[in-house]
């Protein structure tokens, strides 16, 4: 067929998932970037297990108010030409820091939170347009780029994962009791302010990890999309933490695969699919529901009917 026969929308179709999908030399491409996909497992493992607690604790705006220092750190160390990671760090733990001196719940100090992210959103964006060097970088701050990592960030992300897990796995039971029951655990005598203090800290290392995958304005879709789907399915914190890492590998492995064979960052992949897993998750959870309360309406129904029946 000619091509000035083809529909323009035809073509137009045609190139937007050209750019999406490309799988030329895709197994050159897989093997060549390997460290990447390892990258994206250790970080979805974090993910997985921080964003439940997250979820608990009510801490998803907190997530994001790091996020925005996380990126006003990386956009400061950009532009004197430092570690950009070690500048998404020092900005990820010094809002965590605050936020958890402040209180032991993020919730209770949303408007404090809430005055943190435009600030530190607008110390990124002077540092970026004071920054003279390559444009890619600037982009690659807000909506992340893991397929040019190296052998010694694959082993800064190991470290960092040996280090918020094995902090989460020390505190979880009054870490879990105080973010399901606050006030009964301070009845109890469970430290709630330095219990969060622990547990943002370990946030903020999550956080300056995971800007890395899919930058700091997105960083929501690996530490909070799967922890929120997982808890559509169960209500034990044990399942939930092992379905949110399931989900965050789904997500960020299959999202890096993707990217791979497109011309796209990688954030619109790994988002997509986070969204996507949500949604069918949440889709069960509704179905559960109705099936639950259609059981009690029979059951009820079934009760009552003798009753009646002998009225009559």
């Amino acid at each position: 067929m000619p091509i000035d026969t083809i529909a323009p929308s035809a073509l137009a179709a045609g190139d937007f998932l050209g750019r999406i999908f490309v799988f030329d030399d895709y197994g050159a491409l897989f093997s060549l970037l390997s460290q990447s996909i390892v990258a994206g497992a250790v970080l979805a493992l974090i993910g997985g297990f921080i964003g439940t607690f997250v979820m608990m604790r009510d801490g998803s705006f907190a997530v994001h108010g790091i996020a925005e220092l996380s990126f006003a750190g990386a956009a400061l160390f950009l532009f004197v030409g430092l570690d950009v990671i070690t500048g998404s760090l020092v900005g990820s733990i010094a809002a965590a820091a605050i936020i958890g001196i402040l209180g032991a719940r993020a919730s209770h100090n949303s408007s404090f939170i809430g005055v943190l992210m435009p600030f530190g959103l607008g110390l990124g964006i002077l540092f970026l347009s004071l920054y003279q060097g390559r444009s890619a970088n600037k982009f690659s701050l807000l909506t992340g780029q893991i397929v040019s990592v190296d052998a010694a960030q694959v082993s800064e992300m190991v470290i960092g994962a040996v280090v918020v897990i094995g902090g989460l796995l020390a505190v979880w039971r009054p870490l879990t009791f105080a973010s399901l029951d606050p006030d009964v655990a301070t009845a109890k005598g469970v430290p709630l302010r330095g219990l969060s203090m622990v547990f943002m800290l370990l946030l903020g290392v999550s956080v300056a990890l995971s800007v890395q995958v899919v930058g700091s304005l997105l960083v929501l879709a690996l530490l909070i999309t799967p922890a929120a789907a997982a808890i559509q399915l169960t209500a034990s914190p044990v399942k939930a933490v092992v379905l949110s890492v399931v989900f965050a590998e789904l997500s960020t492995v299959g999202g890096i695969m993707l990217a791979l064979a497109g011309s796209l960052p990688i954030s619109p992949y790994v988002t997509t699919i986070s969204f996507l897993i949500y949604i069918v998750c949440r889709v069960i959870a509704m179905m559960r529901r109705r099936l639950t309360g259609s059981g009690r309406i029979s059951a009820q129904e079934n009760q009552e009917e003798p009753a009646t029946s002998r009225v009559h």
